[in-house]
């Protein structure tokens, strides 16, 4: 018996979607521009990139790669969360769209990060699916670090946090 993934992806996809949300939701305004490091990057850039990693589905179902040589990144301005949370939901509309869209031969071709002549990855349109969503749950967790720092609750993601009274 053969699993579909597309449907599975969909499922991930909706569930690291409430908890990017919940986090999202908890990012002071007036901290945009903090940084626990020099460093690392601002609490806006993370967070921005956060809200982008979904269109990261996008991308690798309608193109055969990135080359950041050919594409520098620019991090999106946002001025405020609603911005942020629009700009977050806008990508996960995008993705989720052109997933439900694929077939699982479209998953199957490859797809190439560089930079430059310089291959960082090569795997399948799948593979690079599941990458972009450890993106998420990764810069996700670094999120949880910077509110931490700021002394801003964590919520829970894959069950309660300590700080919504969660014991061991």
């Amino acid at each position: 018996m053969s699993i579909s993934i597309i449907p599975v992806l969909l499922k991930e996809m909706q569930q690291e979607a409430q908890t990017t949300r919940k986090m999202l939701s908890r990012i002071p305004e007036d901290k945009y521009l903090w940084q626990p490091h020099e460093k690392s990057m601002t609490l806006q850039h993370l967070a921005v990139h956060i809200a982008e990693l979904p269109a990261w589905v996008t991308m690798t179902l309608t193109t055969d790669g990135l080359d950041f040589a050919a594409n520098p990144y620019e991090v999106k301005p946002v001025a405020n969360n609603a911005e942020l949370m629009n700009f977050f939901e806008e990508s996960l509309a995008g993705g989720k769209a052109h997933l439900e869209q694929a077939n699982e031969a479209d998953l199957e071709k490859t797809w190439v990060l560089r930079n430059g002549d310089m291959v960082l990855s090569e795997t399948t349109k799948a593979e690079m699916i599941r990458i972009a969503y450890s993106q998420t749950v990764h810069h996700r967790a670094q999120l949880g670090v910077y509110l931490r720092l700021l002394n801003i609750p964590i919520p829970g993601s894959y069950g309660p946090s300590a700080d919504e009274g969660f014991q061991q």
